[in-house]
Parts: C-alpha cells; sequence; structure tokens
C-alpha cells in the first residue's frame, strides 16, 4: 500500500512539473511575441519618424525655395522701379532741356527719343553736312550729351543710337546705304578726332556707348489716310538704351500678362 502511494504522489509531482514546463515555455513565447512585437513596433515607430523628418525637410527646403525667389523678385521690382524711374527722368530732363529752344526737335514723352528733319542736315539725296546742319549739330549734340552724361545717369546709359531714315522713293539698298552714311556723318561731326563739339573727355565716353545705324525707309511716318508723309520720313533720331533695357522690357512683359 505504501509503494503505490508514493508512486501516486510522484505521479502527481511529475503533472505538475510538466504543467510548470509548459506555462515556463508558453510565458517564453508569449515573451518573445511581446518583444518581437514591440521591436515591430519600435521599426515601424523609427520609420515613420525618418518619413516625417524627410518631409519636413522638403518643406523646409520648399519653403526656403520659395523665400529665396520672393527675394529675387522683390529685387527685380525694386530694379525695375528704379530703371524705370531712371529712364522717366532722362526723359523729362531731355523734355525740359529742349523745350524752350529754336531747335526743332520731337522729344518722344515714353522713350525720349529724339527726331529731327533730315532736311536741316542735308541735301535732298545727299549725306554731306550742310552748313546749316552743322550749326544745328554743334548746338544740339553738346546739350543732348550734357544730359546723358550727367553724373546722375551717366553710369546706367548702356547705348546711344544715331538712325537715319529715308522716304520710300527709290530701292530698298540705295536708301539703306544713304541713311547709314547720313547716321554715320552725324556720328563723325561730334566723335572724330578733329572734332570741337564735345570736351575730350566726353568723346573718349561715347565713343563706347554711340552706334550708327542706318534703316532705310524700314520705319516710315505716314499720314492719317495712312499715306507715306515723305518729308517726315527723311529724318534722323538720336536714341538711348539703359544697360539693362532688356530685362526692362522682360520684365514689364511678364508683370503685363
Amino acid at each position: 500500500m505504501a509503494y503505490r502511494g508514493n508512486k501516486s504522489e510522484d505521479d502527481e509531482i511529475s503533472y505538475w512539473l510538466s504543467y510548470s514546463d509548459m506555462m515556463a515555455a508558453l510565458l517564453l513565447v508569449f515573451v518573445l511575441i511581446i518583444s518581437f512585437t514591440m521591436l515591430q513596433s519600435k521599426k515601424l515607430y523609427e520609420q515613420k519618424e525618418e518619413e516625417l523628418a524627410s518631409q519636413q525637410q522638403i518643406v523646409a527646403e520648399q519653403q526656403m525655395l520659395v523665400a529665396e525667389q520672393q527675394a529675387v523678385m522683390e529685387m527685380q521690382q525694386e530694379q525695375l522701379d528704379k530703371l524705370i524711374g531712371i529712364r522717366s527722368e532722362v526723359v523729362e530732363s531731355l523734355r525740359d532741356e529742349f523745350e524752350d529752344t529754336n531747335l526743332k526737335v520731337s522729344v518722344d514723352a515714353k522713350t525720349g527719343a529724339i527726331t529731327f528733319d533730315a532736311g536741316v542736315l542735308f541735301d535732298y539725296g545727299a549725306y554731306e553736312l550742310k552748313s546749316e546742319g552743322e550749326a544745328f549739330l554743334k548746338e544740339f549734340l553738346p546739350r543732348y550729351f550734357h544730359i546723358l552724361l550727367d553724373s546722375e545717369y551717366k553710369e546706367y546709359i548702356g547705348e546711344v543710337i544715331i538712325e537715319g531714315h529715308t522716304d520710300t522713293q527709290g530701292s530698298y539698298i540705295t536708301n539703306l546705304e544713304l541713311s547709314q552714311k547720313r547716321a554715320y556723318a552725324v556720328a563723325a561731326f561730334c566723335l572724330a578726332d578733329e572734332s570741337n563739339v564735345l570736351p575730350t573727355m566726353d568723346i573718349h565716353a561715347l565713343r563706347k556707348l554711340v552706334t550708327a545705324n542706318g534703316r532705310s525707309y524700314s520705319n516710315p511716318i505716314y499720314h492719317e489716310d495712312g499715306t507715306v508723309n515723305m518729308e517726315a520720313s527723311r529724318r534722323v533720331e538720336v536714341k538711348f538704351r539703359l544697360k539693362d533695357e532688356d530685362m526692362i522690357d522682360e520684365l514689364l512683359t511678364i508683370i503685363s500678362e
């Protein structure tokens, strides 16, 4: 009887030991599952953190780009306003200079281009300056270039263009040659080595700026009825361009769109 009792106790002990081992194994599995789940959650969290940080960096870069573009636009607008203001001031100064003179010149209120009748300077079909034309230029050119070479404007002037224009009679090439020679005659009159129309310092400065162009009859003047005004078309124009004139025109086009 004693032997059977011991076997029952041993079986019971073995059962509980097996049960304990099973529970320990289950606990270990549970711990492993929890650990794996926490590890996966941590990895997912870190991944999301990295994605968020990357997105924040992209947003910051975009904001920086927008800020830079805005700064550039503000700078361009400021520069545009300044250059438009300079051009307006030059035009106004030219209009004031020639408003109350006996010189028969026309100053464009928008561009500052000055136009005068070629008949004042040249005989019909000729390109040599008349004595009357030389007297005209001796009065006109110093006053004109005095404005453009003023300390307030000089650094902004990029080019001075002397243009010759003809009427529509004759061939284009013949008129092109005539208009070119007339523009050249005006330029040579004030910029040649023997010229005494302008101070030497001004001559040297203007040689870097002045160009002489012949336009033939590519830009005639018309009467109100649409016919060509032959007399008005025979003319010489003197224009100036600012150093950033192309940028001004481009920005004005962008702004107006």
